[in-house]
């Protein structure tokens, strides 16, 4: 008799959707940087060793789609684009510290 002990997709753990929004290629990072104010493009690019353009990119879209961050065009000379935390991103600030505190 075998039993099948895996969750079923209805009943997942609540915090299975936060973590996978912050999980992937720079988002952790993203959002701590992003914790200190707006953040742009190639500041991330020259904040994140390693990192590439694509990747970046890809993970600030992501962000963008779940509603993380909130991506604004400033209308200055040079014009250029800043991402902030959205409300949804400074309601899971507590939750991002609790886990940083975890490691400690």
């Amino acid at each position: 008799m075998t039993t099948n002990n895996l969750p079923q997709e209805d009943a997942s753990c609540p915090a299975e959707g936060i973590l996978k929004q912050l999980s992937g290629k720079w988002k952790p990072q993203i959002f701590r940087l992003a914790l200190e104010g707006p953040v742009r493009f190639n500041s991330l690019l020259r904040q994140l060793p390693g990192s590439n353009k694509q990747s970046v990119s890809t993970a600030l879209k992501e962000m963008e789609e779940a509603e993380i961050l909130v991506k604004t065009v400033v209308q200055e000379k040079p014009l250029h684009i800043e991402y902030t935390l959205s409300e949804k991103g400074m309601a899971m600030i507590s939750i991002f510290r609790s886990m940083e505190g975890f490691l400690r």
